[in-house]
């Protein structure tokens, strides 16, 4: 088994080797088992575990409590290792530290900052683990890039298209945070679990005896050890030096009367009902996030519903990019039930959204995400 501290150090291969797999490993019971299914079915496999984020950076974050389930933590590594031990393959440990906070954890804070809620699941799936993990499996000869998310990819022969598409299993369904990959990604990528319910990952995993069969699952972001996103911001933008404005700023309702004040916008998500810092005598809940005027709006719970939005960044995933409006089932957050609207492209990169009936809490930078049945037609991130 062998570890690296960053790709330069990997194996090269000037050609690939027919039908060696290289498999994202997390350390996690999925992606484990993506190993133990491919190994089964005859697959030369190699490991390939990232490396993203120093879990002793900023001790003051960690607390003497017990310890939510991160994903990515170091023993997450020590796991990957355990289970490529278990089924003797090769396994590498590359580290995109760097990276992973240039591209993940920097954008994270800087939306809240502007008063957005970010995503960074889909971020880092988008910007750091597929684009050069498939560049590293490349290098070390392999064809192909397997990952323990549960959705499915297929190729379209009409279309010459290839599709992404939901889980078999939909309470475990993680398409919501794949739309950003691209055709050149799909087409080099598998989604082994995509078939599978959990329960069956957790048999597959016990009858082939590894080790992290009954672990639980990852709950908590790799670099927000408490789960605080406020704390974690206040933490790191002064680890970073980022200037961090906590100047006092006024909550009002829609009509601009002002019932309260905060010391700084990042505190709060569109939808958000605790916290306000003040009792208003009936539920309130953030509206609106005004960064410019460092206001936030409040209001009732019907005036968080709004039926049209518009999206910036849109990928065209299993569909090519249409000419004229379409219909669709639109997601808005992952626990959000798609519902109707029209998809209606105003640029390469912009599209307006109309639901059939409002929606409550549509949140600028969370995705909006474009099916047909099963299918993501496309995705985006909501302005």
């Amino acid at each position: 088994m062998n570890s690296a501290a960053d790709f330069d150090t990997l194996p090269t291969r000037e050609e690939t080797q027919r039908g060696l797999i290289a498999i994202a490993m997390s350390g996690g019971v999925d992606s484990s088992t993506v190993a133990a299914v491919l190994q089964e079915q005859g697959h030369p496999i190699v490991g390939l575990t990232m490396q993203l984020w120093n879990q002793r950076r900023l001790p003051e974050l960690q607390g003497d409590g017990p310890k939510q389930h991160r994903c990515c933590s170091l023993d997450d590594v020590y796991d990957a290792k355990r289970v490529a031990q278990h089924l003797n393959f090769p396994h590498y440990v590359v580290n995109f530290e760097e990276q992973f906070e240039k591209r993940v954890v920097r954008p994270f804070v800087d939306q809240y900052l502007a008063g957005r809620t970010p995503i960074a699941c889909t971020n880092c799936n988008t910007d750091v683990k597929f684009e050069p993990l498939l560049r590293m499996a490349r290098q070390i000869g392999a064809e192909r890039l397997a990952t323990g998310h549960y959705a499915r990819i297929r190729r379209n022969e009409l279309s010459g298209r290839w599709e992404l598409l939901r889980a078999r299993d939909e309470s475990k369904d993680q398409s919501y945070f794949l739309w950003g990959l691209s055709q050149e990604q799909l087409s080099r990528s598998e989604f082994p679990l995509g078939e599978l319910t959990k329960e069956d990952v957790r048999d597959l995993a016990r009858r082939t005896n590894l080790p992290v069969a009954e672990k639980p699952e990852s709950m908590e972001l790799c670099f927000v050890p408490t789960g605080n996103y406020v704390q974690f911001i206040h933490a790191y933008s002064k680890d970073a030096g980022i200037s961090l404005s906590q100047s006092e700023g006024q909550i009002v309702t829609e009509d601009g009367t002002v019932i309260g004040h905060h010391n700084g916008v990042h505190n709060f998500t569109i939808g958000q009902r605790k916290g306000l810092g003040f009792a208003a005598g009936k539920p309130l809940y953030v509206l609106s996030i005004d960064t410019e005027k460092n206001r936030v709006v409040v209001g009732d719970d019907e005036a968080l519903r709004a039926t049209s939005f518009e999206v910036s960044d849109v990928n065209w995933v299993s569909i090519a990019p249409p000419t004229v409006p379409i219909r669709a089932r639109v997601k808005i957050r992952h626990k959000h039930e798609a519902a109707p609207a029209l998809v209606e492209a105003l640029s390469d990169s912009r599209a307006r959204i109309t639901f059939d009936a409002p929606q409550r809490a549509i949140t600028p930078g969370q995705g909006a995400v474009f099916y047909d049945s099963d299918r993501v037609l496309g995705g985006a991130w909501i302005k």
